[in-house]
């Protein structure tokens, strides 16, 4: 056994190996993870104008998240990779943000959607009163994102992010902890990257 790993091992670059590490402990529950269904593989032009906002739902399960945290936590993500980028100061309906991208002349819409979302421990104190072990578990996540065309007002992509915490990173975490690493991945992933 110990041979076959140092004969894997001596195949793979240590980048790979760290790779496949962290998705084999995600699958595992281990590390925090996330899973993204998209119905398209469309691809934006480097120089694409998109514009965030997220809308007014509350997440099922846990209603006490930042009103704006998906589209703050998008913004975040996709002024790395895109260079024109803005952000709704609030929540939005859908109608009023394509108006607003409208506005500014921005290319595309990406309105964004806290479905669902399970603090598995809650508060330190909640936890620290309650000491009840139905209490704890790794939080998860739904997150539905929908990318729009402003002018022709084209549904591009319809995505929807699948995400949990690990069993070993759960105590201090948050739902809203686990929403920027996909987003990083989604946002490469409209530039045609991994």
């Amino acid at each position: 056994m110990v041979l076959l790993l140092a004969m894997l091992a001596g195949c793979m670059k240590p980048s790979d190996m760290t790779q496949q590490a962290g998705y084999y402990l995600g699958d595992a529950g281990l590390l925090d993870h996330y899973k993204i269904n998209r119905s398209s593989t469309w691809t934006l032009q480097s120089d694409s104008k998109l514009y965030i906002a997220q809308g007014h739902f509350l997440p099922i399960g846990n209603p006490y998240s930042r009103p704006n945290v998906v589209a703050e936590e998008a913004f975040a993500a996709a002024v790395e990779v895109f260079p024109m980028v803005r952000r709704a100061q609030q929540p939005l309906g859908l109608e009023e943000a394509l108006l607003e991208a409208r506005s500014y002349q921005y290319d595309y819409l990406l309105y964004t959607r806290f479905a669902a979302a399970e603090d598995g421990v809650g508060s330190q104190e909640q936890w620290e009163t309650s000491e009840q072990w139905e209490d704890v578990g790794a939080d998860s996540g739904v997150l539905q994102l929908i990318l729009m065309e402003v002018g022709t007002r084209h549904l591009v992509d319809f995505t929807t992010i699948n995400t949990k915490g690990g069993f070993l990173q759960f105590y201090k975490a948050k739902p809203e902890d686990l929403l920027r690493p996909p987003l990083q991945d989604y946002t490469r992933q409209l530039l045609g990257r991994r």
